[in-house]
This record gives structure tokens, C-alpha cells and sequence, in this order.
């Protein structure tokens, strides 16, 4: 679909800039974009850092997962870009960004993007918390 513009899993930093010019659209009266980003805690637990992995599959259903957004919502734009490897408190892990003609819309659109990207799309986050122990999360958050 011509609307997804930006899609990528990257073991390098992302860009919000990469992220909202990739959207730019000029039919769009609202774009909403999303940044997740490494917490400090997580469980009540202190997170020293984490580190995420994915799927060989994972672009693929995450093509699949935008292109459902940009189906069930009149999508103008659409990006969504998630980090791989070893992260640390604050950094960036995953953005999405939505324009469509609407604010509302954008913002429906962008939140079943990020939600369906973290239920479906394989990628694991590896936790590790200031106490020495560790979890694994079966889809990325």
C-alpha cells in the first residue's frame, strides 16, 4: 500500500524526525505519533537495561499489521519503526506515526497500530532489573 511509508526494524537509534517526515501529508489534517521508550521500572522492579529481539517474520507481520490499520482507517501515512539489541533507560524503542484527514481518526488509527504491533508482531523484550534478575516478555511493549 502507497499510504505505509516508513517500516523497519533496525538495531540502530530511531528518529522521530525519520519518523514524522516520512508521514508528512498534505490531505492529512491530523497526524498521531506514538514513542515508546525504555522505562525505569517495570513490576514494581528497577530495570538496569533490556534488550529486544526479533523473529525473521517480524517485518512481514508487521507489514501485515499496518496494512490492516491502514484498511479498517483512512490512513494518508502511515510509519512504524522498532528498535532490536540492547537498549538503556530513556532511549527510544519503538514510534509509529499516523496522518489521516482527521484528528480523531489518526488517533484511533495510531493506537490499534501500536497495540497490534505489540500483540502480534514477534519481538521479545529482554528485562534485566537492578536486583540481578531477569524476565523475558513474550511481545514487545
Amino acid at each position: 500500500m502507497d499510504v505505509i511509508r516508513l517500516l523497519a526494524i533496525r538495531d540502530t537509534p530511531l528518529s522521530v524526525d525519520e519518523v514524522m517526515a516520512s508521514v508528512g501529508d498534505r490531505a492529512a489534517g491530523g497526524t498521531a505519533v506514538f514513542v515508546g521508550t525504555v522505562r525505569e521500572q517495570d513490576h514494581g522492579k528497577q530495570v538496569a537495561r533490556l534488550s529486544y529481539s526479533a523473529h525473521p517474520s517480524a517485518l512481514d507481520e508487521l507489514r501485515r499489521v499496518a496494512e490492516k490499520v491502514a484498511t479498517d482507517f483512512p490512513v494518508t501515512a502511515l510509519a512504524a519503526v522498532h528498535r532490536t539489541g540492547d537498549l538503556e533507560l530513556g532511549d527510544v524503542a519503538v514510534i509509529v506515526a499516523v496522518a489521516c484527514p482527521h484528528r480523531g481518526e489518526a488517533f484511533a488509527a495510531s493506537r490499534r497500530l501500536i497495540d497490534d504491533l505489540k500483540a502480534e508482531v514477534p519481538i521479545w523484550k529482554h528485562q534485566l532489573f537492578a536486583d540481578g534478575s531477569a524476565e523475558w516478555v513474550g511481545a514487545c511493549e
